[in-house]
């Protein structure tokens, strides 16, 4: 064998035996009559000593390693002069007495330590490289440890793993579909899943009962930090179940998580808030809880009545002529510079978020003072003041017009201020459940109806008679987890019967003919005695990376794509031959 152990495993009680180590070099140091390298494997890192008084030949050999080259060593394990505190071999190095070069290393493009230097498209071109790395293999050891516990929390909620098809059909709702051409059925295409929705529902159908699945999905859709075109979710489905059901059992596989991995418990049950509430109070469907900065309205949304009306009817246009005039309070902020304020109201003007500007109070020990006193007393600013639970040394920060898009502006500035203000700790979770969405939405260019989750989704029961006469009033028994302002996942109770499936169908604007072409096999299988049921699927690798402190899903994935949806270690997508098309019956182009 290669080893006898591994480069992370001997300490000083092993003082004394005979070892035989492999591994990959990480750095060598020659310091004169004494060589040290230091052996890496997944496991650690061991240091090795060479003398040349001991062995001359052996010495000269060591000082003639590269970085990166594959070695393997036998010595004897003794105590360290020197002892390294940081690491959990430190206290030992291996007398080497043979050394053996298994494979020999060209120079790395970046080095491959904790602090590299190497960009990410360096890294994403030689991730086979990067991988190397202590800290990107301990994403991957928590990725693991994750799985392990997934798996084991929902087999003792007695769930059954079953993998459903890769290949299936096309059926564009959604984001686009990765398509794959057929070449025994010529003209013809399968597509890969965005999700095994349907599959699920039928394993419900088939009396299973409680599924999981740890799958990967595809979705042809524009990308950013936490979206890759291939991902992987936590797909579950249960039967004979209303939402509380699924709230709970999910409830505690998160909480399970939080305890056996970050060794977090939460004792009380997760906060819930309604889509409108969502909306209303922090502009965004994802609320981050773990600061404050709540919307407060200083008139009433024309469309939506929110309390006494404080700023209209004073001569400024800008407030006069708004749909909604809300802020939020940054607590504290009252000294902050003209220069600080002004760089807030260029974040905001930025074409990403579209806004025209921001209007200032500050209530410094002088009182309280705004960007448009010239239209507004000290007891507008008082009332103001007392909306927002304001005190000395707060910052109202207040933007207007229409409703929904000055929400989201708005959003996007209190994430950006407590993102300046450190409030966005990686350490702290906020999780909740915002429950009770719209069922549809509608595209006002197009004016058709689309599912906001997907068309299988159950209205709550109290609406299910308005889904044809009045759809946009109807709310979705559908949820989702938000954990620190991500998305994690969610679901929804399930349409179980056929006649309901095809009045959702006919909302969205299928024609018979089209939702038989697509959907024909589930509306078939629910006249079979489909059960009540409902799911949740979770975004693995989004909650992977909640969990590791990072942003971007990449680094938590072994060997992801880039912005552009390329691989561009292999080089994919990629041309293929005209053979291939032709067996294919697809025309190259010229």
């Amino acid at each position: 064998m290669y080893r006898t152990h591994t480069c992370g495993e001997l300490r000083l009680s092993d003082a004394g035996k005979t070892v035989t180590l492999a591994g990959w070099v990480q750095r060598t140091r020659d310091l004169g009559g004494m060589t040290f390298v230091d052996l890496r494997d997944r496991f650690g890192i061991t240091q090795l000593s060479f003398n040349t008084e001991r062995d001359k030949g052996l010495s000269d050999q060591a000082n003639t390693l590269g970085r990166e080259f594959v070695v393997q060593v036998s010595g004897t394990v003794k105590e360290r002069e020197s002892k390294n505190k940081n690491i959990a071999t430190g206290e030992i190095e291996i007398n080497v007495t043979e050394l053996k070069v298994l494979n020999s290393a060209k120079t790395p493009p970046f080095t491959i330590e904790e602090e590299t230097d190497g960009g990410d498209e360096l890294r994403m071109k030689y991730r086979y490289l990067d991988l190397r790395r202590t800290s990107v293999r301990k994403n991957f050891e928590l990725r693991h440890r994750m799985a392990i516990e997934v798996r084991n929390y929902l087999s003792a909620q007695r769930f059954l793993e079953v993998e459903t098809p890769v290949l299936i059909k096309s059926t564009p709702e959604g984001a686009r579909d990765f398509v794959v051409p057929s070449r025994m059925n010529q003209g013809e295409f399968y597509a890969l899943p965005q999700s095994p929705q349907t599959f699920k529902q039928l394993l419900m159908v088939a009396g299973f009962d409680r599924y999981f699945q740890i799958v990967k999905c595809f979705r042809d859709e524009d990308l950013r930090a936490d979206r890759q075109p291939e991902f992987t979710q936590i797909d579950c489905e249960m039967a004979f179940v209303e939402r509380e059901d699924i709230l709970n059992t999910f409830e505690g596989m998160a909480k399970h998580l939080f305890k056996a991995i970050l060794g977090k418990e939460f004792n009380e049950p997760f906060l819930r808030m309604s889509y409108d509430d969502a909306m209303r109070d922090y502009g965004c469907d994802k609320p981050d809880l773990r600061f404050g900065m709540r919307f407060h309205a200083l008139t009433p949304a024309l469309s939506q009545g929110e309390g006494e009306d404080l700023v209209r009817g004073k001569d400024f246009k800008v407030f006069d002529d708004a749909e909604l005039v809300v802020g939020i309070n940054a607590e504290g902020c009252a000294g902050w510079s003209r220069k600080q304020t002004d760089a807030l109201i260029d974040f905001v003007k930025r074409p990403q978020i579209g806004a025209t500007g921001i209007i200032f109070v500050r209530w410094t020990a002088e009182g309280l003072k705004s960007t448009v006193d010239k239209f507004y007393g000290p007891e507008d600013l008082q009332r103001w003041a007392e909306r927002f639970d304001m005190k000395e040394g707060d910052l109202l920060c207040i933007m207007a017009g229409p409703a929904e898009k000055t929400r989201k502006q708005l959003n996007e500035l209190r994430l950006h201020i407590a993102e300046a203000l450190g409030l966005r700790d990686p350490n702290v979770f906020k999780p909740l459940w915002v429950v009770d969405f719209p069922l549809l939405e509608k595209d006002e260019a197009s004016g058709r109806w689309h599912a906001m989750h997907h068309p299988f989704t159950s209205p709550i029961p109290e609406h299910a008679h308005l889904l044809e006469s009045d759809p946009g009033a109807v709310k979705a028994n559908a949820y989702d987890l938000v954990i620190n302002g991500t998305e994690i996942g969610g679901g929804s109770i399930r349409i179980h019967d056929r006649s309901m499936q095809e009045a959702m169908f006919r909302v969205l604007g299928f024609t018979d003919e089209d939702a038989r072409y697509k959907f024909g096999f589930l509306l078939d299988a629910f006249e079979y005695g489909a059960p009540p049921h409902g799911g949740a699927a979770f975004g693995f690798d989004r909650w992977v990376s909640l969990f590791g402190g990072r942003s971007d899903i990449r680094e938590f994935i072994a060997f992801p794509k880039n912005n552009a949806g390329r691989d561009v270690m292999i080089d994919a997508p990629s041309r293929i031959d005209d053979i291939q098309l032709t067996e294919l019956g697809i025309s190259s182009k010229g």
